[in-house]
């Protein structure tokens, strides 16, 4: 069974926040059920969330892409 763990970003000047939450995947379970759920609501309610299949650029650098995103939530749900 996956577990959930949420961490709040640190905050400082140099560095902005372009989201509001991160949220990672495991597989399409996930991504087509719960998540897909979660992140729907978190949009209707105005949080900017970062989820993969939208936000990464194909073909680009995913690890650093990802790493970046990160450190630019608030919220991070894995």
């Amino acid at each position: 069974m996956a577990s959930t763990s949420t961490h709040e970003a640190s905050y400082t000047s140099s560095n902005p926040l372009s989201y509001d939450v991160f949220l990672s995947f495991r597989g399409v379970d996930t991504r087509e059920n719960f998540t897909d759920h979660l992140y729907t609501t978190l949009v209707t309610h105005g949080f900017h969330t970062f989820r993969d299949d939208e936000e990464l650029e194909k073909g680009g650098d995913i690890a650093a892409d990802l790493s970046r995103a990160i450190e630019e939530s608030r919220i991070i749900d894995s």
